[in-house]
Order: structure tokens, then C-alpha cells, then sequence
């Protein structure tokens, strides 16, 4: 089959199930790059990952209970839980929040615009997920479009003096893993065990396993624990808690679960390019010809990726 869902049927953006979380996973996400950058200078990136998402994992259990769900999975889903939970909320985030100490969050945000792809290879290898060709040209047109945006993005940093040579390729290295670890999370989700197990009671423990393996990383890599009390640093680490992590997840992965990793990962197009906008309002952030032309040609070939049919497997 395609990225789309087993029944083969065309997906577009313009249906409420598809464009509803979709929308709102983007706005949300896109306001998180501003949260994690400002944690760097607060607390070590690890301390930081670890209570966003001890909060998370809290507030995904209240959500559980408050939805009167159960928390029960099958010995497979629980197997499942640990694993993407250590993958994607431990390994993708100790990662992702040092490749922002050596890029900006700019070029972080939209290097991670690129987890289509490895979404879509990985789906394809470990889950028969075929692809068409209007998804494949949809996403040559959005990788050129993303490609601009990075150029656009790289030149604003050299101009501000925030890029040297070896912090740049430490930092790529460090975002090209985090964007892996997120992928191979991401198609666990799509996996037939993920699928058959409650959602929410799914997120709740892999968020568990995430926050544990969090804490040892923590105590390991930085020492004792370090919580910064300032009003800010707690705002943001509610902020990335409860709306980057219990809100948007569940939203994201039912994406995930509806489209296929291949293009539920389009979200990551819209994020950087809403963390833009923001910037825009909030920091007078200056569009470039190079950045306006990116932000086009990356949404152009993500409306053509979704409205792909989906071929036979």
C-alpha cells in the first residue's frame, strides 16, 4: 500500500479529521523552538528534557483517567511502549536540544522538516509501505523548498557570527540522529502491535519509560538534578509538557496512525515555517527572496504529497 491507511483511500487536506490536528500540531510545535532555546542557557539540555517530560507523562495519566480509558496494553504493547517511549521521548530530545546548543533553532526546526523522508524509506523497509509517484514528486519539490530555507536560515546565522566550522558539523551530527531516532519512533507507531493499542495508554507509557530514561541520561551526563525555579523556565517547561507533549502527541501520532509516518511527517514542513511567522511578530524576523521561495515550494509539495492516491501494496 501507500502511506495512506490499509483501505487505499486518497487523502487530502481538506478533510476535518486530517486538517484539524494537523493545523493544530503545527501552530503548537512551531512555538516550541523558542521554549527549548531558551531552556539552553538555564539548565543542561538533559535536566530540561527530563521534567518537560515527567510533566508529560503526569499529564498524559490525568488525561487517561479523565477520558475514564484504561491503562492496560498487551505484553507486545508494552514491549512497543518501552521502546519507542526510550526512542522518541529519550534519544530524539537529548539530541535534538544539544544540536541546538551548535545550530540555531532555525536550522534545527528545519532540518526536521526532513523526517518525511526517512519516514517513508523506513515505512517502506519495515512495513511494506509503498509509495506513488505524486508523493515522490511532492516530496522532491518540498526537499528543494526545505533546501532554500536552510541556505536562507545558514546565511542569517554566518552573518550573526552564530556558526564555526566544528560546532556546525557537531550540531548536524547531532540533528541528523535526533531526526532518525524520531523516524524509527515514528514507524513504531505505525507498526500492527502500536496500532491495536490505546492510544493515550500507549503515550502514557512510552512517556514513562521516555521521562526514566531521561533521568538516568541526566544524572549520568550532568549530575544532580538541576531545576531552575524562574517563572520562565517553569512556563516553558509546562508549556513543552502539557501543550508540546500531551497535547500534540496523541494528535500527531493519530496522524500517524491515519496517513501513514511518510506523510503524517509533512507536519515538520509547516512547523519551522509557522516558527517564522512567530519570529516575525514577536523578534521582527526579515523574509529573504530565498526564504519566501522555500516556504512556497515546501508547501506546494506537501499539498501534493497529501492528495497522493494510494497504490496496491
Amino acid at each position: 500500500m501507500s502511506e495512506a491507511p490499509a483501505e487505499g483511500t486518497a487523502q487530502t487536506l481538506l478533510r476535518p479529521a486530517i486538517v484539524i490536528p494537523f493545523t493544530l500540531t503545527a501552530l503548537i510545535w512551531g512555538a516550541t523552538w523558542f521554549a527549548i532555546k531558551d531552556q539552553l542557557h538555564a539548565a543542561p539540555p538533559s535536566w530540561s528534557v527530563t521534567w518537560r517530560f515527567i510533566v508529560a507523562a503526569i499529564g498524559m495519566g490525568v488525561l487517561v483517567l479523565a477520558r475514564r480509558q484504561s491503562f492496560r496494553m498487551s505484553r507486545e504493547g508494552h514491549v512497543v511502549a518501552a521502546l519507542f517511549g526510550l526512542t522518541q521521548f529519550c534519544l530524539n530530545f537529548n539530541l535534538l536540544y544539544r544540536a541546538e546548543a551548535y545550530l540555531t533553532s532555525g536550522i534545527v526546526a528545519v532540518m526536521f522538516a526532513m523526517l518525511m523522508l526517512p519516514n517513508a524509506l523506513l515505512g517502506r523497509v519495515f512495513l511494506g509501505i509503498r509509495v506513488s509517484g505524486r508523493f515522490v514528486a511532492g516530496t522532491a519539490v518540498a526537499l528543494a523548498g526545505i533546501g532554500l530555507l536552510l541556505l536562507h536560515e545558514a546565511r542569517v546565522a554566518s552573518l550573526a557570527g552564530g556558526l564555526a566550522g566544528g560546532a556546525v558539523v557537531t550540531g548536524i551530527a547531532l540533528a541528523c540522529a535526533s531526526i532518525l531516532a524520531a523516524s524509527a519512533a515514528n514507524v513504531m507507531q505505525a507498526g500492527q502491535v502500536a496500532r491495536r493499542q490505546p492510544i493515550l495508554a500507549m503515550l502514557f507509557w512510552a512517556l514513562l519509560w521516555g521521562a526514566l530514561g531521561d533521568f538516568c541520561v541526566a544524572w549520568v551526563l550532568s549530575g544532580p538534578p538541576v531545576l531552575p525555579l524562574s517563572a520562565r523556565y517553569v512556563a516553558s517547561v509546562l508549556y513543552l509538557g502539557i501543550m508540546g507533549s500531551v497535547v500534540t502527541f496523541p494528535l500527531y501520532f493519530s496522524l500517524i496512525r491515519a496517513l501513514g509516518p511518510g506523510r503524517a511527517a509533512y507536519n515538520g514542513v509547516v512547523v519551522p515555517i509557522v516558527a517564522m511567522l512567530i519570529s516575525t511578530l514577536a523578534e521582527g524576523y526579515r523574509w529573504s527572496l530565498l526564504s519566501v521561495a522555500g516556504a512556497v515550494l515546501a508547501l506546494l509539495g506537501m499539498v501534493l504529497a497529501l492528495r497522493a492516491r494510494s497504490p496496491s501494496r
